[in-house]
């Protein structure tokens, strides 16, 4: 009796199974189910005039003269998808791949089309991302249908304008007075940051902030005798990624800096110092104090970082 109670709950399990599976097939986009590969020549039919842009891309030239598989040998094809549908009914949106935000393609499958063929790699983290989670597609930062940049098909002339175009706030601290030689062109944002999606929010390199920050300053990065407590724990305490109107790129300017930790008890004092004790009082008579003009407490303090001298246990030497 179990067997065959077993055996009839089975049969449901299958029955329903094939009803869902039905419902399925049933409801699923006529796009889905009709559509063909129509070839690229139907396609420059109607679009002359993207094809005079897209002829001297990297994609157009790999589809068309070592495409690797048969997907690549649709170019168009290749990325809009099947164009049959979308030929005879040019004004319905749904029957094609597009790649603006005014098209409507979902971002999800706008996304699923690159990453058929851009996965793994430095993309291995776009899922859960940053970017992936504001809804970014590729598109908003790659332009593969014109050449305007030099590599990356990207939709501004170099990768810094590219960023700079959402990361406003960003552009404003790299023309401060202290910053890093990103305007320079000395180094890109990608540098230091990941934009396809890394183990850190901020999509860093790395795995920590001062992990990253030592892959180019060596000398900060230890193991030392005389640690300083900040500089071990994150270099964003005293420092501004990307640029500050103080020197090297401080959070604030030295003495206020080291002052908002260091009140000593004993040896000198560490309230602010007044104006009178500045370099601009002494032309007027009054005595400047080393610990406000110049490099301040680094004027005696001078291995900030650390120090891996047995007698720099105040960072002095």
């Amino acid at each position: 009796m179990a067997g065959n109670a077993l055996g009839r709950m089975r049969a449901l399990g299958l029955a329903a199974l094939w009803t869902f599976w039905a419902l399925l097939t049933l409801t699923a986009p006529a796009a889905a189910q009709q559509a063909t590969y129509i070839g690229e020549k139907a396609c420059l039919g109607c679009h002359g005039q993207e094809n005079l842009h897209f002829g001297d891309t990297l994609h157009a030239k790999l589809f068309r003269q070592n495409p690797r598989n048969e997907r690549e040998q649709q170019v168009c094809e290749a990325c809009h998808g099947p164009g049959s549908l979308h030929a005879k009914d040019k004004g319905n949106k749904t029957l094609i791949v597009g790649f603006t935000r005014q098209w409507g393609s979902p971002i999800e499958q706008q996304n699923g089309m690159c990453l058929a063929c851009h996965q793994g790699g430095n993309r291995l983290h776009w899922p859960g991302s940053t970017h992936a989670g504001n809804q970014l597609s590729c598109a908003d930062c790659h332009n593969p249908m014109d050449r305007v940049s030099l590599k990356g098909a990207l939709v501004k002339p170099t990768i810094n304008e590219t960023c700079q175009n959402c990361h406003r706030q960003q552009r404003v601290e790299f023309n401060k007075r202290s910053h890093m030689p990103l305007p320079e062109g000395k180094m890109s944002c990608v540098d230091c940051h990941n934009p396809h999606g890394s183990t850190t929010r901020p999509l860093l390199k790395a795995e920590s902030v001062n992990a990253l920050c030592t892959s180019c300053h060596a000398e900060k990065r230890g193991p030392l005798l005389w640690e300083h407590a900040p500089v071990r724990e994150s270099c964003l305490n005293c420092h501004q990624p990307h640029g500050s109107n103080h020197d090297k790129l401080l959070v604030s300017a030295r003495p206020q800096l080291c002052q908002q930790c260091h009140s000593p008890s004993v040896g000198h004092p560490g309230q602010f110092y007044n104006a009178s004790q500045t370099a601009a009082a002494a032309q007027l008579g009054g005595t400047a104090s080393q610990r406000t003009i110049g490099r301040s407490c680094q004027n005696c303090h001078s291995q900030v970082h650390g120090s891996n001298h047995p007698a720099g246990a105040r960072l002095q030497r």
